[in-house]
């Protein structure tokens, strides 16, 4: 594979006269960073996790945030519309550093669209070495939705992708919601595990140097159950590390553009016979375009991490037709279809606006990853430790969080981090925001309006694996920092009690909030519900971060 190049930001080769004005604002982050230059191209030596766990504290090297989307699909899914080169484009145009084109499993994806692909991004990664191109795949899990998969580039990445698809894809099988094979939920709940331990197997075995999975849209049909979630993370955590907090197609209830039904996310379902029975009506809709499992604190994603485990969350664009787009797909040569050719006909411009929900990757939704160095496995091994912060409609430009002992001069732990204290210790939270310095791709100059602390009591592994409440995980702070600009740090006292817990980070734009759906005691000024085709993403913008564990000595 070509050399990777460090991204123009980067690049001390550069001058800032070239440079717009994200990229001059990204180039003043990593100089914070220390990580300029030849110091991010070689990358910074990290403390062993193993060490870090040993002794009271913790350290976490300097790090600079990559931008990228997991799940971008191209005229090799059978559903979408563009061509890789515009898909790739368009996530230069917006400033994403890595993507994953993730195409939809298929019998001729698996005979001829993976090849026919990979031989596009080969040579994407040699004409452009500054742009982090993955391969990927959106597997239907066997009696559940779809993920993520991705391996990191090398002589196996495509023959992994396509023998996995041919041996566990649930549609391919016929175990998915709708199919013939969909009762049979013991089987295809044990396929699904037993997919996810062969991909672990081809990564210990040196087959491909990396692989990661990652469950999109959980709630948006309700047949993920929380069981099934916590079976897959359990089957392999080193690989299955995470979900969609927030879902693509942001853009299905622009006011007037799709129906009287649109709701962000396109989240438009009701339960079905697959779906699991615990999940209330209201798991079915977006909060400020985040999934309910997410968005609810106390919810779903609460009480995975307060079995004191990591578990991602990302958001994406999922871009399969731009919304105000005018392209449209093109017509089939007599004689072929997908399942003989693996790719769609290239699409055609018409002039007039083309039905579509999603925006391009980078163009709304951002995930954030913390690495050392720039390449393809240091995306990986960022999202694998869980230093990840996602944002819609660009609020932020800048997010950094550490947790530090009061008596410790070093950095302390950041997102996805552990750190060590005594009871009774004092510990304190610093958030280091960079705010927008530009307007988004809306013509807005987006402004954050509150940063929110959670904290969540760590209680172990659960008896009940289909449990999704955290009853102990609420809103403990809020800080208003309405007006401020530039670099500002939040600097939050905690104090270590009787037991472990986690402590995470969100914030919004202040446009749209109210009490959280398990009451303002737990979330007083949380993500609500757009009113159904009224939704317009960028009119109420919200930031996550992944959550900062605290083992406290002797709990």
């Amino acid at each position: 594979m070509t050399e990777q190049q460090l991204p123009s930001w980067a690049d001390p080769s550069v001058s800032p006269a070239e440079l717009d004005p994200q990229g001059l604002s990204r180039r003043g982050l990593l100089r914070r960073a220390g990580l300029f230059g030849a110091a991010f191209a070689l990358g910074g030596a990290a403390v062993p996790a193993a060490a870090a766990e040993q002794r009271l504290g913790g350290h976490d090297p300097h790090l600079a945030y990559l931008v990228g989307d997991h799940h971008v699909h191209s005229v090799y899914s059978h559903d979408a519309k563009y061509t890789f080169s515009q898909q790739a484009q368009a996530a230069a145009k917006y400033g994403l550093d890595w993507m994953v084109f993730n195409e939809h499993s298929n019998f001729g994806h698996a005979n001829y669209g993976a090849k026919l692909e990979h031989a596009e991004i080969v040579k994407a990664r040699a004409e452009n070495p500054r742009q982090l191109i993955f391969q990927g795949l959106e597997w239907y899990i066997p009696a559940a939705e779809h993920c993520t998969i991705f391996a990191a580039p090398g002589p196996h990445e495509t023959d992994l992708l396509t023998q996995f698809e041919l041996a566990y894809d649930g549609k391919l099988l016929g175990y998915t919601e709708g199919s013939a094979g969909a009762t049979d939920t013991a089987r295809n709940e044990a396929h699904a595990v037993k997919a996810i331990k062969w991909l672990a197997e081809q990564r210990r075995s040196g087959y491909v140097d990396d692989v990661l999975v990652l469950a999109n849209h959980p709630l948006r049909l309700g047949i993920d159950s929380p069981h099934e979630m916590r079976n897959w993370r359990d089957a392999a955590p080193e690989i299955m590390i995470g979900m969609e907090g927030a879902p693509g197609a942001q853009g299905a209830a622009l006011p007037g553009w799709r129906g009287a039904n649109s709701i962000r996310g396109e989240y438009e379902n009701k339960p079905s016979a697959q779906s699991w029975a615990g999940y209330p009506a209201d798991a079915y809709l977006t909060y400020g375009g985040f999934d309910w499992a997410t968005a609810t604190v106390g919810g779903l994603w609460d009480a995975l991490l307060a079995e004191g485990r990591l578990f991602t969350i990302t958001t994406n664009s999922d871009n399969h037709r731009t919304v105000f787009d005018t392209w449209k797909n093109g017509d089939w040569p007599a004689g072929q279809n997908f399942d003989n050719t693996g790719k769609l006909p290239d699409p055609v411009n018409t002039d007039t606006p083309q039905p579509g929900s999603d925006f391009w990757p980078g163009e709304f939704s951002r995930t954030h990853v913390g690495v050392t160095r720039y390449g393809y496995r240091a995306v990986m091994a960022g999202l694998r430790a869980g230093r990840v912060w996602l944002d819609h409609g660009h609020l932020l430009d800048g997010l950094d969080v550490r947790l530090k002992r009061d008596c410790d001069a070093g950095r302390g732990v950041t997102l996805g981090g552990r750190l060590r204290v005594r009871k009774g210790e004092r510990i304190s939270l610093y958030v280091t925001v960079t705010t927008a310095s530009r307007p988004n791709p809306q013509g807005i100059l987006p402004e954050l309006a509150h940063v929110d602390v959670i904290r969540g009591a760590v209680r172990g592994p659960v008896t009940d694996r289909d449990s999704w409440r955290a009853p102990d995980t609420k809103v403990v702070q809020t800080k208003d920092v309405s007006g401020r600009k530039g670099t500002y740090t939040l600097r939050i006292p905690l104090t270590a009690g009787d037991e472990s817990f986690y402590v995470r980070l969100r914030g919004s734009d202040g446009n749209r909030h109210g009490a959280g759906y398990l009451g303002a005691a737990v979330d007083p000024n949380g993500p609500i519900p757009h009113t159904p085709g009224d939704g317009d993403p960028w009119a109420d913008t919200w930031f996550y971060s992944n959550p900062i564990f605290v083992d406290v000595a002797g709990a």
